[in-house]
């Protein structure tokens, strides 16, 4: 955290009050850095992890800076572009109560629904979109939306925007906003095509780049395990599934994580899958039981791996290890948010432990990898380190066995 008050550091009365009410009162490292250059209408590049409190940086000057605008039908003058369904659902979370402190209005526009419903909002007069690059060019080229009335657009995720093949998308779409207008723009990483994106859209930006050793303190923690089969794995897992806790467990597939997910409910762990076969309310509600605690485990693929935004994960288990090492970080980054700490464990079968190795390695992780046996994994567990415990206190609290 930081010293400073974000009534120091130009947020608005009503804001403050409105953080206050939600449990917010000191701002993080990425949100003192900003905030004076994108509250006094500068054009922002940020850099900092997951968790590191971007949401929050972006909203208030988007909010503040709109604050007195009238409401037109279908041209907004706020723009935030996001790569996920899951993350342009949770920004909007975010924006709602500040736009209402502010007296304006926020819609979600993304693909995978019917659009009726979002153009019947976009029609009703709005401020703030928050959109999927797909569904927000598919609006405009019906011309049923306008983004000529823009003042301030935010990239969130650029990095992951261009992994997922959206910056050309992205790129027709600031050309579509107004030359002169406020661009902030938030990425891990400025590689794969970002840098232009950069270069053409941001007009002498201001960089803010939070590291760790700037940001709270926060550990997260690497474990590999290896297991001599499938039912040795499937005995950790459940172990690992079993603590009190909130704790993601990644998969491949999304038939493996629908399967594991009714699986470990059947035994008692209530669980909850999130893959992209779901159908968008069952994606929302499956999101809203797991960051409610109604389940305390979400077996995802990938594609919750930047898509879900959710504080107090203590743990995150890469079931079935990725194929990419920026999939591993991207999974990774789903614990150790917001000045928590966290656990992050890959299970290893004998035929995966090459390539895990040079997983690992590509993603700068170096750790001792440690063999886990069905019949013993609570004492090897146990035997990792001191880090480790707290973990295995909580997870075989339970004393649920595979």
């Amino acid at each position: 955290m930081t010293t400073q008050t974000f009534a120091e550091l130009g947020v608005p009365a009503a804001l403050v009050s409105s953080l206050a009410a939600r449990g917010i009162g000191e701002p993080f490292p990425i949100q003192a850095a900003t905030l004076p250059d994108s509250l006094a209408g500068r054009d922002v590049l940020g850099r900092g992890k997951t968790g590191s409190g971007k949401t929050l940086a972006f909203s208030l000057p988007l909010v503040t800076r709109l604050t007195g605008r009238r409401s037109q039908p279908s041209r907004p003058s706020g723009l935030v572009l996001a790569p996920t369904r899951e993350l342009a659902t949770q920004i909007t979370a975010t924006l709602e109560p500040l736009a209402a402190a502010s007296g304006l209005r926020v819609t979600t526009v993304y693909g995978g629904v019917a659009q009726s419903r979002q153009v019947n909002a976009l029609r009703s007069g709005v401020d703030i979109v928050v959109a999927c690059p797909g569904r927000l060019e598919d609006l405009m080229r019906q011309k049923l939306i306008s983004l000529d009335a823009v003042s301030t657009t935010v990239i969130d995720e650029a990095d992951h925007m261009a992994d997922l093949g959206f910056l050309p998308g992205v790129t027709r779409i600031l050309a579509a906003t107004p030359a002169g207008g406020q661009r902030l723009l938030f990425s891990a990483t400025l590689d794969n095509g970002v840098d232009k994106l950069v270069k053409r859209f941001l007009a002498d930006p201001v960089l803010h780049s939070v590291d760790e050793a700037a940001d709270a303190p926060v550990q997260m923690t690497h474990h590999v395990f290896h297991v001599g089969g499938v039912d040795a794995k499937k005995a950790l897992v459940h172990r690992l599934a079993s603590g009190t806790g909130r704790r993601i467990l990644f998969m491949r597939t999304k038939h493996q994580a629908r399967k594991l997910a009714r699986q470990l409910t059947e035994s008692g762990v209530p669980s909850v899958d999130l893959h992209g076969n779901l159908s968008q309310p069952a994606r929302e509600r499956n999101l809203a039981a797991f960051s409610s605690g109604e389940a305390r485990v979400l077996v995802a693929t990938d594609i919750a791996a930047r898509g879900v935004h959710v504080d107090g994960v203590e743990l995150v288990v890469h079931v079935d290890p990725p194929m990419e090492h920026k999939a591993y970080l991207h999974r990774s980054g789903r614990t150790a948010r917001a000045g928590s700490d966290g656990d992050v464990v890959t299970v290893v079968l004998p035929e995966q432990r090459k390539d895990t190795q040079q997983l690992l390695r590509r993603a700068g992780i170096s750790v001792r990898p440690r063999d886990v046996h069905a019949d013993s994994a609570e004492d090897d567990l146990g035997a990792v380190d001191d880090s480790w415990l707290d973990v295995h206190r909580r997870t075989f609290r339970s004393g649920v066995s595979g």
